[in-house]
């Protein structure tokens, strides 16, 4: 299994680290932070990648 070019023993130290760093407590709240950020972020390139598609398409329209 490889996530952004991360294997298993890369995302485990990653995991102990935050543990460590952010306490089991905080560890749940810090995730569905970052998970809302990250389908934020999707959402805003999937609107952008439409613009383009869009714009492109109205140009070849104009040709």
């Amino acid at each position: 299994m490889n996530i952004f070019g991360i294997g298993i023993p890369e995302i485990a130290v990653i995991v102990i680290l935050a543990l460590l760093i952010f306490g089991p407590k905080r560890l749940p709240q810090l995730g569905k932070t970052i998970g809302k950020t990250l389908k934020g972020l999707q959402t805003a390139s999937k609107e952008f990648e439409n613009e383009i598609n869009k714009t492109l398409k109205l140009n070849e329209n104009d040709d």
